[in-house]
């Protein structure tokens, strides 16, 4: 069995940030998707 890794806390709160702007910003719901998958892509 495989344990994900978990970021750091400052790494968790940024991405937290950043989904919560996305969100906002962003109306279609397929390219919130695509945003947030790629701010996980910068840190893994």
């Amino acid at each position: 069995m495989s344990k994900k890794k978990r970021f750091s806390y400052g790494v968790r709160k940024y991405i937290r940030t950043q989904k919560a702007r996305i969100r906002r910003e962003v109306l279609d719901v397929e390219e919130q998707q695509k945003l947030i998958k790629e701010l996980y892509k910068k840190f893994t």
